[in-house]
Formats: C-alpha cells, sequence, structure tokens
C-alpha cells in the first residue's frame, strides 16, 4: 500500500492584468554630457589661475611681511613717487600696521578663496553639474561689486574684469537653461 503523502497546495503566481508601475523618479544627471568640453575647461582653466594667483600672492606676503616697511619704501622709490604726497604717505602706513595677527587672517582667507576657486576649476573640468551652478552662482554675486567699480573709474582693468565675469555668466546660464528645456530620452 503505497502512502502518499499530502503536499500543500500552491498556486501559481496570479497576475492581477496588466499591473501599473509607478514611474521611478529620474535621478539628475551629475556630469553634463551636452556642454563644450572646451568652453567649460576654459572657464576652468580661468578659475583654477585666480585661484594659482591668490596662492603665489600668499607665499610671497608670507616671504615680505617681517620686513613689509622696507619693500614698500623700496617700491615707491624704484616708481619715482615722491614720499610726500597723500598716497605715498597713506601705502607707508599701511605697510607699517600690517603685523602677523591680520597676515594670519588673510592668509586663511586667501586659502579659503583659493580652495572654491580649484574645487570649482576641478567641477568645471570634469563637466560636474554643480559645478556649473556655482560657477553661474559664484560669478553673479560679484557682478553688482564690479558694475559698481565701472561706473566709479571706467578703467581698462575694471571693464575686463566685468567683461570676462559677464561672459562667463552668460555662458553657465546658457549651459544651464538649455538643460532645464531638454528632458531626457528615457
Amino acid at each position: 500500500m503505497g502512502s502518499s503523502t499530502t503536499q500543500p497546495h500552491q498556486h501559481p503566481p496570479q497576475s492581477a492584468g496588466p499591473q501599473s508601475v509607478a514611474p521611478q523618479p529620474v535621478a539628475p544627471q551629475s556630469i553634463d554630457e551636452r556642454a563644450s568640453r572646451v568652453g567649460l575647461r576654459a572657464v576652468a582653466a580661468f578659475e583654477a589661475a585666480k585661484g594659482l594667483l591668490v596662492v603665489i600672492l600668499v607665499i610671497l606676503l608670507l616671504a615680505v611681511h617681517s620686513r613689509i616697511e622696507d619693500y614698500a619704501e623700496d617700491l615707491l622709490f624704484h616708481l619715482h613717487v615722491d614720499f610726500d604726497q597723500n598716497l605715498a604717505q597713506r601705502f607707508l602706513r599701511g605697510a607699517s600696521r600690517i603685523s602677523d595677527s591680520p597676515i594670519w587672517t588673510v592668509v586663511i582667507g586667501a586659502t579659503v578663496y583659493a580652495s572654491v576657486r580649484f574645487i570649482e576649476a576641478w567641477g568645471l573640468w570634469n563637466r560636474r553639474v554643480w559645478a556649473e551652478w556655482f560657477a553661474l552662482l559664484s560669478g553673479a554675486i560679484y557682478l553688482p561689486f564690479e558694475l559698481l567699480k565701472v561706473a566709479e573709474r571706467a578703467t581698462w582693468e575694471h571693464v575686463c574684469v566685468l567683461a570676462t565675469n559677464v561672459v562667463i555668466v552668460l555662458y553657465m546660464l546658457f549651459i544651464r537653461i538649455r538643460d532645464s528645456r531638454t528632458k531626457p530620452t528615457e
């Protein structure tokens, strides 16, 4: 006699008809594949150059700060500036007021600024979307101050700085607007 073991009845998986699948949110793209590599790298190189310039100036400041008054006098002498002029007197007074405490404050501030420029440059070089936003916003912050400088005194330096910043801000704005108007094709 055969013994039969009863197994529990297993139902095959039932399909409830066409299942509605909730749309999965699309993660924002972290690398901008559409932006010009050359354009972003040009801006990145410019930002890195600003950071490098600040680093060089800080090193120079640290190297000469103990003899800053002597260097200030030498500079005025070589530029043939009369020491009795008001500007020369203010320059020399400013040099004599520099002590170790303000220098370290300048060094810390310059280090933070240079670090931000280098991080932004890395992001732009590698076509990161966050860096494009950062470049747009950080450049736009300076525009009112640069406009005031040009309005106060329109030197070629002020105009060049303003023009360069306007070009960078408009380029970043163009990239971000163009990207927001196109939907991912997935």
